[in-house]
């Protein structure tokens, strides 16, 4: 007998009340474990670092409703609103923490804690020698920048970057400022002014290479194809790099200002500035650093000790240092003479915890330590190079190039003055000299390519589903059903 079925107000009417619970039943289920591959192919696309459309799938479980913000008094028998249950879910938090540990570049940040901890065994080894009634004088100090470097380099790895452009401009003003004051108020040492303060010191033209950084990629970025036109692109870069470099220069301080120059450089060439207008500013740039090196009698006798690197018994006074330096190198052979056996640092060595710093590595660490430095300190460079080629926006490739540029060019300039390879100039051998301003900056630059790192390409994520299927279900968030 043929059962007729009849509707009334959108609901079947007719059939056995048992079969359409089973149903309803069923489509539950069903539905609950269409729930839970959504969440599940969610989450595999958040961790592989693919963008998320529906952010709430990552919060779904199966088969529950999400959770009312509001309820009715009278289904709850009290009066007032319920608490939302299951605004913050552990899995959430779970999947920000293992994409956080997948993208973060651990090769760049295991070669600079390896070279800020052979940085801090120098310094201690040298303090030993300068200040024997407290050996632990300048650790102390070098210890307590590198926290604050550490401190630093964690706001910058976790605050995003493109943040840095509203403080481009200001940030340069401000080093303009502190660079001017150094001329009159700052502290007289080793033939110039560099440093501001009293006891506690420090020298603004590190800042102050962040500083130009920024405000070059910031402009460069913001103009995009007009880099080539000499308005809005050339004018602009010879402005912003000539009154640093200048005020640099008036400091005496020439090897900074190579670096500075070295970097401006780097990012206007990576940005598209025409060829023409970069070979005229490096030929330009060149005669002017020639001339300044000719011209004053210091930079005279630093190239003649570089083309005569080690007379009879060091007894050049131009040649000194860097006579010095080759026989502390000499002296460690390949295994070195052991931490704090180095004889130069004890009275020879002018400056053995800043500039000649590698010297004292290499006297006692041996050719081995002095490879380990120079290799850590390529990975660190290699690293800031990748991380600009994979940069999300133009604004991340410039900042990584000229951060990456900057610490290749000061350890070039130092551990060649060192080695005579070229002419002796003072700069600092990133993270590894003694300096609080210089190891702060340091750290704090790499904190930024660590943030542009992760908002890089994306990690390809081979087998990950699989890997996330696994995942406990307790970490999962499971909001209670009245």
């Amino acid at each position: 007998m043929r059962r007729v079925l009849t509707r009334r107000g959108g609901v079947a009417t007719g059939a056995p009340a048992h079969r359409t619970e089973r149903r309803a039943e069923r489509r539950g289920v069903g539905h609950a474990d269409a729930g839970g591959r959504t969440a599940l192919r969610a989450s595999s696309r958040y961790l592989a670092g693919e963008d998320v459309a529906d952010r709430s799938a990552l919060t779904r479980v199966a088969g529950v409703p999400p959770a009312p913000t509001e309820q009715p008094a009278a289904a709850h028998g009290v009066g007032g609103a319920t608490p939302a249950v299951g605004m913050t879910s552990p899995t959430v938090e779970y999947l920000h923490t293992l994409r956080r540990l997948r993208r973060a570049d651990w090769p760049l940040i295991l070669a600079v804690f390896g070279l800020c901890v052979i940085g801090l065994l120098m310094v201690f080894s040298v303090s030993q020698a300068l200040v024997p009634a407290d050996p632990w004088n300048l650790l102390r100090h070098q210890a307590l920048a590198a926290a604050l470097g550490v401190l630093a380099l964690i706001v910058a790895a976790r605050c995003d970057y493109h943040r840095w452009q509203r403080l481009a401009a200001p940030g340069l003003i401000i080093a303009l400022a502190l660079m001017a004051l150094t001329l009159f108020v700052g502290q007289d040492a080793n033939g110039g002014r560099r440093w501001l303060g009293g006891d506690i010191s420090f020298q603004p033209s590190e800042p102050a290479k962040l500083a130009l950084i920024l405000v070059l990629a910031y402009w460069f970025a913001r103009i995009g194809p007009d880099i080539r036109s000499v308005r809005r692109g050339l004018l602009p870069f010879v402005g912003a790099t000539g009154a640093l470099a200048a005020l640099t220069l008036a400091q005496r301080d020439m090897g900074t200002t190579v670096v500075m120059l070295a970097l401006a450089c780097a990012m206007y060439f990576t940005a598209g500035a025409r060829p023409a207008h970069l070979l005229a500013l490096l030929g330009v740039g060149a005669l002017c650093l020639g001339a300044l090196a000719i011209a004053v009698s210091y930079r005279r006798v630093r190239l003649s000790a570089f083309l005569d690197p080690l007379p009879p018994g060091c007894r050049d006074p131009g040649s000194y240092q860097v006579c010095q330096g080759l026989l502390s190198l000499g002296s460690g052979g390949v295994w070195g003479a052991g931490l704090g056996a180095s004889v130069q640092k004890a009275g020879y060595l002018p400056f053995p915890q800043s500039d000649s710093i590698y010297a004292v590595l290499g006297g006692e660490l041996g050719l081995l330590g002095c490879a380990l430095t120079i290799g850590l300190l390529i990975v660190v460079i290699w690293r800031g190079y990748r991380v600009g080629r994979r940069a999300p926006d133009a604004f991340g490739a410039l900042l990584a190039c000229g951060i990456a540029t900057w610490l290749a060019t000061q350890a070039a300039i130092n551990i060649g003055g060192v080695v005579a390879a070229i002419p002796f100039t003072g700069v600092p051998l990133p993270f590894i000299s003694y300096g609080g301003a210089a190891l702060v900056s340091v750290l704090a630059a790499v904190g930024v390519l660590l943030n542009i790192h992760t908002q890089g390409a994306p990690l390809r994520s081979a087998g990950l589903p699989q890997r996330l299927a696994r995942v406990p279900q307790a970490i999962r968030m499971e909001t209670p059903v009245e």
